[in-house]
């Protein structure tokens, strides 16, 4: 009875610490040019911007948010078709579901899946922020 209590309370307390995310990395766009062959990086911002809300993770709708902003944003440099192929895309590859370095929630170890961001989580990805923009200055 005590091994049963004992492992009961380890697999509590394992559980209950939060997990740490890894550093914000980006690898672009993917497996999807940076933008044209005249202009190698036209898109490569909007790119980056959504590698780090799909680094972060969260709620499938949240993904969706960051999915239409990519397709928002590439339109916006001029090229709405290419903006339609790429949300067409990341809809189907991003998906947490599948363990890529692009999925969403990339940043927490496999498997994250769906789900809101914890207050710890939060402070986290608030805390490497800082770090980044203090590096920055």
């Amino acid at each position: 009875m005590r091994i049963v209590i004992y492992s009961l309370f380890l697999l509590v307390s394992v559980s209950a610490q939060a997990e740490t995310i890894a550093p914000f990395t980006t690898d672009g766009c993917s497996i999807f040019p940076d933008g044209t062959y005249e202009q190698k990086e036209l898109w490569l911002s909007c790119c980056t911007a959504h590698d780090y809300a799909y680094w972060q993770g969260g709620t499938y709708d949240e993904r969706l948010i960051a999915d239409e902003q990519l397709q928002q944003c590439v339109s916006k440099v001029g090229e709405p078709q290419i903006a339609n192929l790429m949300l067409a895309g990341v809809r189907v590859g991003g998906s947490p579901y599948l363990p890529t370095s692009f999925r969403w929630g990339y940043g927490w170890s496999y498997p994250r899946f769906y789900k809101p961001l914890t207050a710890e989580e939060k402070r986290q990805i608030t805390s490497l922020e800082k770090s980044l923009i203090d590096i920055k200055n």
